[in-house]
């Protein structure tokens, strides 16, 4: 039993590595060329939605099973616990503010989205490896809710560096440090491994913000049907995996 925890944790080390390479290529992007904003939304609609249906048909049964209804205290603690850092630490960054038409021209701006972007990436960590510690399944699944939303995630943070003035050096640094904070959340976890019921509900509750009030409102206002329908798909996606794993 041991054996198979371990081979787990090690599984979500290596994913851990994949999901900040895609903070860091989503970083990169911008770096090497202009790219239309339009694509950004796509992946946001598509992460988004996946990312809320992880949270609620698997993240959150799995945290009853663990803690019962207490655990869902630890699930509305990493919800606000989220809200807390974006409204006092990084009061003026939002996710994919460098999406609207107004420019972030200072430093500080940069700061403050390096800040609220790696709370978030931080507890993506502690979501992949608190899902291996479950199980392989679940630990896949909210590895790719996690990656699907990595490559805005950099390509966020680049450009508000970018548009900072402050080159393309830092912004792919950057990038990097929303990687490297993810890889946090994996071996902080993984060390932590024996508080599971509470390191999964409240990776829940941070899965439920960022998706919900950080990814989703931003989709809504993206006109037009594609994002629409890649919402609708991000959600079947899951459902889809969830029967070919129980048939």
């Amino acid at each position: 039993m041991e054996h198979a925890v371990a081979m787990r944790m090690v599984m979500a080390a290596g994913l851990g590595l994949v999901a900040a390479a895609g903070n860091l290529t989503g970083g990169y992007f911008v770096v090497r060329r202009e790219w239309p904003r339009q694509y950004l939304h796509y992946f946001l609609a598509l992460g988004g939605s996946y990312m809320l249906s992880v949270a609620f048909l698997e993240i959150l049964p799995e945290s009853l099973k663990l803690g019962g209804e207490p655990a869902l205290l630890w699930v509305l603690g990493g919800y606000f616990l989220v809200h807390l850092f974006e409204h006092t630490l990084a009061p003026h960054f939002h996710f994919g503010e460098e999406t609207h038409a107004e420019q972030m021209r200072h430093v500080h701006a940069s700061t403050t989205a390096l800040l609220g972007l790696g709370i978030h990436t931080f507890f993506d960590g502690v979501a992949i490896a608190a899902g291996f510690l479950v199980s392989t399944w679940l630990g896949m699944v909210i590895f790719a809710a996690v990656f699907l939303h990595k490559l805005p995630e950099g390509f966020t943070v680049a450009s508000v560096v970018m548009a900072s003035g402050q080159g393309k050096r830092r912004a792919l640094l950057a990038a990097g440090g929303l990687g490297a904070a993810t890889l946090a959340g994996v071996v902080l976890t993984s060390v932590l491994s024996a508080h599971l019921q509470y390191a999964l509900p409240l990776s829940g509750g941070v899965t439920i913000y960022v998706a919900a009030t950080d990814l989703l409102p931003e989709v809504n206002r993206a006109p037009g049907w594609r994002t629409a329908l890649l919402v609708f798909l991000g959600v079947g996606s899951l459902l889809i995996l969830k029967y070919l794993g129980h048939f």
